[in-house]
C-alpha cells in the first residue's frame, strides 16, 4: 500500500493570505501566527501576500481572483466572526464557508478556513493564542502540509 502524507516543509512554496479588517484586533493575531508558522516552515517572506478585505463576506471573492490571476500552492482564509442578537452571523458563517470550499474543489488547491466563529469577544480571543492555540498558526500548517500532498498527487 502506497501512503501519501504531506511535508511539513514550505521551501518552494507561494501561500496567498486573504484576510479581514473586520474585528482587527483578533485577525491580526491569526495573521501574525500564521506568518511566524510559515516562517518556521521556511517559506520564504517573497513567497508570502496577504490580501486585506473588509470582512469575511469578502474573503471568497478576493480567493477566487487571486486563484484565477495568480500561482499560488495555498491560500490561507483569516478572519474572526463573532455570534451577535441576529442571524447574520450564521448567514455569513454558513455562506463563506461553503464558499471557501467550494473554490478549493473548483481549483484543486488548498483553501485552509481559519476563520474564528466565536459565540464572544472572549471565546474569539482564546482562540487567536490566549488560551486555546492560535487558528492562524494551525491553517499555516494545514496549508503547507496539504499544498506538499496536493504537489505528490500532481495537483
Amino acid at each position: 500500500m502506497s501512503v501519501f502524507e504531506g511535508k511539513l516543509s514550505g521551501k518552494g512554496l507561494k501561500i496567498a493570505i486573504v484576510a479581514s479588517k473586520f474585528n482587527r484586533l483578533i485577525t491580526d493575531r491569526l495573521i501574525e501566527g500564521a506568518k511566524n508558522v510559515l516562517k518556521q516552515l521556511e517559506v520564504s517572506d517573497d513567497d508570502v501576500d496577504l490580501y486585506l478585505v473588509p470582512g469575511a463576506f469578502e474573503i471568497p471573492p478576493i480567493t477566487e481572483s487571486v486563484l484565477k490571476k495568480l500561482k499560488y500552492d495555498a491560500v490561507i482564509c483569516l478572519g474572526t466572526l463573532i455570534r451577535g442578537e441576529t442571524p447574520h452571523f450564521d448567514y455569513i458563517a454558513t455562506h463563506v464557508s461553503k464558499a471557501i470550499l467550494d473554490l478549493s474543489v473548483k481549483y484543486s488547491k488548498p483553501i485552509v478556513f481559519g476563520i474564528i466563529t466565536a459565540n464572544t469577544v472572549d471565546e474569539a480571543i482564546d482562540r487567536a493564542g490566549v488560551k486555546m492555540g492560535n487558528k492562524g498558526s494551525e491553517a499555516a500548517l494545514v496549508a503547507v502540509e496539504m499544498a506538499n500532498l496536493n504537489k505528490q498527487i500532481g495537483g
